[in-house]
């Protein structure tokens, strides 16, 4: 479904991504793990199209996206979120899951102005939408809270529901267990493993919680120094030697697998 193809991204002489390649087939829930500074997050920002890439092409379904804006891309079904969640602070969490679809009738002003009939048929089915959303996530009983005010954890969860209120097609999540307490960090990979299964979303993770990784996601690709260093399942990774070098700086494989868990 993507295709990244030698992709590079220079911030002056720093080379975040330097030169890496991969495939993301569609249908699958694929873990993207490495040290920091590994470039995966600048990889995400390129293809997700935040950052143009120095070199290299990115393909979505055979289609060069490389260097497409984030709000093309959205209307292509890739969507991503982020490290830090980016929610409408003032905004209730309903209200929130209810900016996202785009072309909203009430959006133009003339139809604000004569055709208000239409623009309040609209909302009323966008918010049935949203409340499906928030109940599938099974946090409606914070639909009303404004956003600014939830955990760390339901903020993330509400991010993975605005990915619900549009087509998408793949999304690719940074870090989405990021101070997320344990309870909560398990119901949104149920979230996520039951969008792949019943709704055919594909998903790429960024997470330094190698339970996360190993719970959900195959196959598992690793980065080090801007390079894809290797791809496979989570245990092929754990016992792969440069992957370890990678980690730890040295080759003890006992001491990766014990410590893993908490890169």
């Amino acid at each position: 479904m993507i295709r990244v193809e030698n992709l590079h991204k220079h911030f002056g002489g720093f080379h975040a991504v330097d030169g890496a390649s991969l495939e993301i087939a569609r249908g699958s829930i694929t873990g993207l793990i490495g040290p920091n500074g590994a470039g995966k997050t600048t990889l995400f920002n390129v293809v997700a199209g935040v950052l143009e890439p120095t070199s290299g092409r990115v393909f979505m379904d055979d289609e060069d996206i490389t260097g497409l804006p984030p709000h093309e891309l959205f209307h292509k079904g890739l969507l991503r979120t982020f490290q830090i969640a980016h929610e409408f602070h003032s905004m209730t969490c309903r209200e929130n899951l209810m900016m996202v679809p785009p072309r909203q009738s009430g959006e133009d002003l003339w139809n604000a102005w004569f055709h208000r009939g239409r623009v309040r048929q609209e909302e009323e089915a966008i918010r049935r939408r949203a409340d499906e959303v928030l109940e599938f996530l099974t946090i409606d009983h914070i639909a009303e809270e404004k956003a600014g005010q939830i955990s760390g954890g339901q903020k993330k969860l509400l991010e993975l529901g605005r990915t619900m209120m549009t087509d998408a097609k793949i999304v690719f999540l940074d870090e989405v267990g990021a101070g997320v307490n344990r309870t909560l960090l398990n119901t949104i990979a149920d979230a996520i493993v039951r969008l792949n299964q019943e709704r055919g979303y594909t998903f790429v993770v960024i997470e330094h919680d190698m339970d996360f990784i190993g719970r959900i996601c195959d196959p598992v690709i690793c980065m080090a120094e801007g390079k894809v260093l290797a791809e496979g399942s989570l245990d092929e990774i754990k016992a792969n030697e440069a992957v370890i070098e990678a980690y730890l700086g040295t080759g003890l494989k006992n001491k990766v697998i014990q410590e893993v868990g908490h890169v």
